[in-house]
Parts: C-alpha cells; structure tokens; sequence
C-alpha cells in the first residue's frame, strides 16, 4: 500500500475536559498518513484515481474546528472517519498533537495516533 501524508495540520479547536479549554481553545497539530493504491492515478496520471490531498487537509481542519469533545483520542477517531469516507483511502494513520495541554510540568508535546481501515 502506498502512504499520502499531511502533516502539521493547524486549527484552532476547543476541545478538552476542563472549562477553559472549551472556553479559550487551543492549536492542536494533526499529522495523517493515508494507505492507498496510487498505481492507477500514476498509470494515467488522473488525479481522480487518487485522493485530493488539499480536500482532505481542509476536511481535517474542518474536524478540529467543529464539535468540542472532551478527549483527543474521540477527535482522533473523527478525523480518521472523516479520511476513510474518500474512495480508496483503505487505511488511515492520524496522529492529533495538543502542544499546549493543561499539564502542570514542563513537556514538549501530548499526542494520541490511531490507525483504522475498512477492514
């Protein structure tokens, strides 16, 4: 299987279990590697027998902007739905980044990476 990756994906989303999150919102990061056939777009050079990668990247900022859920890992599961709906996209890797997390430490990055296919 062949990989289409975005990565670094940013949006403005306001998603988290504590009221301030729901109520200032933060950047989150998504990094997504799309699994598919690109022989046939190769083979005629047809970018309708691949996926469009600039509608993807506005779907998953779409994602992230849109409903607030409490837990990354649920926004994570969104976006790869959101992914596998385009027509041969067999597998989907998305990895959601919340850089700016509510965590009492010094940390570099929180992240959550799922993968899920139509199988």
């Amino acid at each position: 299987m062949d990989r289409v990756a975005l990565r670094g994906l940013k949006a403005r989303g306001h998603h988290g279990v504590f009221p301030k999150e729901r109520e200032e919102g933060q950047t989150f990061i998504v990094d997504v590697v799309l699994g598919l056939d690109t022989r046939p777009a190769a083979a005629e050079d047809d970018l309708e027998k691949t996926v469009h990668y600039g509608i993807v990247a506005e779907e998953v900022v779409d994602v992230v902007r849109g409903e607030p859920v409490d837990l990354i890992e649920t926004l994570a599961e969104r976006i790869a739905q959101r992914c596998l709906k385009h027509e041969g996209v067999q597998e989907v890797e998305v990895c959601v980044h919340k850089p700016d997390a509510p965590i009492t430490v010094p940390f570099d990055d929180v992240t959550i990476t799922i993968t899920r296919s139509r199988v």
